[in-house]
């Protein structure tokens, strides 16, 4: 499954794994809270610029974000 097709699911590990309330992660992103919750539902895309501040928190987390930072880029780093 593509990383574009399993999404909802990269969101919501990140931001669990993270440690951080939906409103906590939407104010991280500088999103709203609702557009984290339809990312999560699979109603809505992160724009590039989201898509790269998630990135760069995936990166952050070093081992802990490893296999979803492959997920997200669709190949092995």
């Amino acid at each position: 499954m593509s990383a574009q097709a399993n999404f909802p699911r990269l969101v919501r590990k990140l931001r669990e794994r993270t440690g951080l309330t939906q409103e906590k992660f939407a104010a991280k992103l500088g999103v709203t809270c609702p557009t984290i919750n339809r990312w999560e539902n699979g109603r809505a895309k992160p724009s590039p610029l989201a898509l790269k501040q998630i990135e760069d928190l995936l990166r952050d987390l070093g081992e802990k974000g490893r296999d979803l930072l492959k997920e997200l880029l669709g190949a092995e780093e």
